[in-house]
């Protein structure tokens, strides 16, 4: 995971370190964790050791932001898929001190910070009051009770470009008194052997909401299941979903991520200076 991403709404990944602990019902189980243990790295948990990376690894931005330049053509990173920066470990510190250096020498990529421990970003960085234009900051809202509980402490952050990623969605979300203070919404399903269904009704109403605000809006898949209407899979698992829609378990890239008809792949105004 790190240049040329597969992730839809980033071009890079970079991870200045692997592993984290669980924090909310969207870490049950994390795609991380489990895909830090199938390569035999036990970085998961409150007293496991993180792993750490040298001088090629924290190198390759630096290579990014070079080929931007001489392309015209900014690149978005996501920081971190298999950790979160902000995490509440002394021992990180060091780690967190050479992002923020990294982040300010490469002013032609956007970086991407997903966390879910908004509230302890203002006592991690350096930037106070004026947080550099290329850091997009970002939190986690699966459901209405972790978005009031994250967004208080997402909106007191002065970064250029304030997000949610609702992924997986895992109940109802309303963005009622938020939305002067979001300027990208990222959602989806989940996937892997144990994901949960969500209700279709769930991404609509999210979505109505974006475009009565005029905030970008992006769906980036179904997950392991999708609604059940047209698709003629007879030995299909199926389960009912909160609002009373049939889904069918048929895999990621079977589901896809056509949501009424479209693909939705809003993404914010990028501010360069």
């Amino acid at each position: 995971m790190a240049k040329n991403s597969k992730i839809e709404w980033t071009t890079h990944t970079f991870n200045p370190w692997w592993g984290c602990v669980k924090m909310s019902p969207a870490c049950k189980f994390c795609y991380a964790e489990s895909w830090a243990k199938r390569l035999g790295e036990p970085v998961w948990g409150l007293h496991a050791d993180r792993r750490f990376f040298g001088e090629r690894h924290w190198a390759e931005p630096l290579q990014w932001n070079r080929t931007a330049l001489a392309t015209g053509q900014r690149a978005r990173v996501f920081c971190a898929s298999m950790a979160d920066v902000f995490e509440d470990r002394v021992d990180l510190d060091p780690e967190r001190e050479r992002l923020w250096q990294l982040i300010t020498e490469t002013p032609a990529l956007d970086w991407l910070l997903l966390t879910k421990r908004p509230d302890r970003v203002r006592s991690c960085t350096p930037w106070r009051d004026e947080f550099p234009k290329n850091v997009w900051l970002g939190t986690t809202t699966e459901n209405q009770e972790w978005a009031d509980r994250r967004l208080p402490a997402l909106a007191d952050i002065p970064a250029a470009v304030r997000f949610i990623s609702a992924e997986p969605l895992l109940g109802p979300l309303s963005l009622k008194g938020w939305t002067d203070s979001i300027d990208w919404v990222i959602t989806g399903g989940e996937s892997g052997p144990k994901a949960r269904p969500s209700s279709p009704s769930w991404f609509r109403s999210l979505l109505n909401e974006c475009m009565t605000a005029d905030i970008p809006f992006h769906f980036k898949q179904w997950g392991d299941w999708a609604p059940g209407q047209g698709i003629n899979l007879a030995k299909a698992r199926s389960a009912a979903a909160d609002d009373g829609t049939t889904m069918l378990r048929i895999g990621k890239k079977a589901a896809g991520r056509i949501l009424d008809g479209m693909t939705w792949d809003g993404l914010p105004r990028i501010i360069t200076a």
